[in-house]
């Protein structure tokens, strides 16, 4: 009897400190901005934000990543907020509070899994709380996919926050009726008449149902919202002058694509609708690919000023699965019906300038032979400045095809002649030297340079290195030329040949001068 109570005390006394750790509105952190991306010093890693206006302030909810570099998977075990009275940085810097990890999911939703804080978002409701839509995975199911779409209630945004339905999820792939998606990424919206719309989905699937003036009682059907060209993921809701206007990550990938060139990477998209389910029709880009592969948009007006809020991979350290949110001011055209969205330009904190280099690629345009360049690869990741651990395939430039040739080549082209005498490339492969599929080392390589009347082997090289875990470079007497490509033969079995693929290629000068990024310029005259 004495050991039960024990028991029975110790577990009371536990509840009681998780439930005073939870009603503890978080301490936060003040910080000055000086630009994008709003946390940059690696410190913290943020993502999937969602902006809003609450007590003439504006918040943003965020996620929060913590994969280590060479990781590629979403580790996101919390949440956390961003405050500030204006968003725009002066001559000073923005002022922000930053809440970090204020809420986890297993705090509050006592059917979820922990470490799976996925993108949310915050509204304020009619009755002035403030509801999160979350998406976490439950720990207790048996659906093929877990994900599900919870809602937490709170008298404030930094808390203390409960689950609005402890009985589970409002979504998932068995509530409110079956569906096969996988149910996260939701956004919210109350119309003027006070009506409620959830939206969510991913992988091309998008659905939307009303809800009940409560925020948590699914009304009307799930539906399947259709007429929004290149939908992947991260749907963002809003309504300006009475037209209904949808955000999203989109991934229409082509080598003409309005969106992206590249599957692994996406753009902001959006449409417009006359009503909240529609009949939706595609409107433009409202925002680039930027430097990560996903992309997560979020918008709000804020003392008469629309902002964009996404995230990027451009804080210190960040990467693909480092994210970090940005905000820039979002434009419309009202000189045509619906209002445009004018492409959102992103900014950056002042940076500053690339340390002197011996390596000019960064100031050549990049084409391959396989122009165009498979979907799956990129080729403005061939000179870049940027080599990973664990790259994914738009981390470098490749040649993958169904049937690949015996020999590709890579080609950088300058505006006016360069004067050259060394070069380094960072091979990639997922098969090993002597394999016929997937992507092998090249076999052999060479450097070509265009001379007056055509294309010739560079003289007295030092040697063409074939490995894969360090760049292998390449010393030659000095040359002038405006155009160089590095020739390769590709692996084979004997049978089929493997595709080549590398990371970065840099071109060295005799001496270090100040690097310079040629960014989107137009490419310069052919060699020929």
């Amino acid at each position: 009897m004495r050991n039960k109570l024990a028991v029975i005390l110790v577990a009371g006394a536990l509840a009681s400190a998780a439930s005073a750790q939870q009603s503890a509105a978080p301490a936060g952190r003040d910080i000055t901005v000086p630009g994008n991306p709003i946390l940059a010093d690696g410190d913290y890693y943020s993502a999937d934000p969602a902006p809003f206006v609450a007590d003439g302030q504006f918040w943003i909810l965020t996620g929060h990543d913590m994969a280590a570099p060479d990781v590629n998977d979403f580790i996101m075990p919390d949440w956390q907020l961003l405050r500030t009275d204006d968003p725009t940085p002066g001559s000073n810097g923005a002022k922000w509070t930053h809440y970090p990890a204020f809420l986890k999911p297993e705090n509050v939703f006592t059917w979820a899994e922990p470490a799976r804080a996925y993108a949310g978002q915050i509204i304020q409701g009619p009755d002035k709380r403030f509801y999160l839509y979350a998406p976490v995975m439950e720990k207790n199911s048996d659906a093929k996919d877990r994900f599900a779409i919870g809602v937490a209630v709170a008298d404030s945004p930094v808390g203390p926050w409960r689950d609005a339905h402890p009985s589970g999820p409002i979504v998932s792939q068995k509530v409110p009726v079956a569906n096969d998606i996988q149910n996260i990424d939701p956004t919210i919206l109350i119309d003027d008449d006070g009506r409620v719309y959830l939206y969510w989905g991913t992988f091309g699937q998008m659905r939307g149902m009303e809800l009940a003036r409560d925020m948590i009682t699914p009304k009307g059907p799930e539906q399947t919202i259709t007429g929004l060209t290149g939908f992947f993921e991260a749907p963002w809701i809003m309504k300006r002058k009475g037209t209904y206007y949808m955000l999203y990550a989109g991934n229409k990938a082509s080598p003409t694509s309005d969106c992206t060139p590249a599957v692994y990477h996406a753009c902001i998209a959006y449409g417009t609708a006359p009503s909240p389910m529609g009949p939706w029709t595609y409107q433009g880009v409202a925002l680039k690919p930027v430097s990560s592969t996903t992309s997560h948009p979020g918008a709000v007006e804020f003392k008469g000023q629309w902002y964009m809020v996404y995230h990027t991979a451009d804080a210190k350290g960040g990467g693909h699965f480092r994210r970090s949110v940005a905000v820039d001011r979002m434009q419309w055209d009202d000189s045509v019906s619906p209002a445009r969205i004018r492409t959102v330009v992103p900014t950056r904190r002042p940076q500053p300038p690339l340390p002197p280099s011996r390596n000019i690629a960064r100031s050549a345009w990049a084409t391959a032979s396989n122009d165009p360049v498979p979907v799956q690869f990129w080729i403005k990741a061939l000179n870049n400045g940027v080599v990973k651990d664990a790259p994914l395939p738009p981390d470098m430039w490749g040649s993958w095809s169904p049937n690949n040739p015996p020999r590709q080549w890579i080609e950088y082209r300058w505006d006016k002649p360069v004067t050259i005498d060394g070069s380094r490339i960072r091979f990639w492969n997922d098969q090993p030297a002597g394999s016929g599929v997937g992507v092998a080392p090249p076999a052999k390589w060479h450097l070509e340079y265009w001379a007056a009347k055509g294309w010739k082997p560079v003289p007295g090289a030092s040697g063409y290195g074939t490995g894969t875990d360090a760049f292998q470079q390449v010393t030659f007497p000095k040359i002038t030329t405006r155009c160089l490509r590095a020739v390769m033969e590709a692996s084979t079995d004997g049978k089929t040949h493997a595709a080549l693929a590398a990371q970065e290629w840099e071109v060295l000068a005799p001496t270090s001068a100040q690097s310079v990024d040629r960014g989107d310029l137009p490419a310069p005259r052919a060699c020929g």
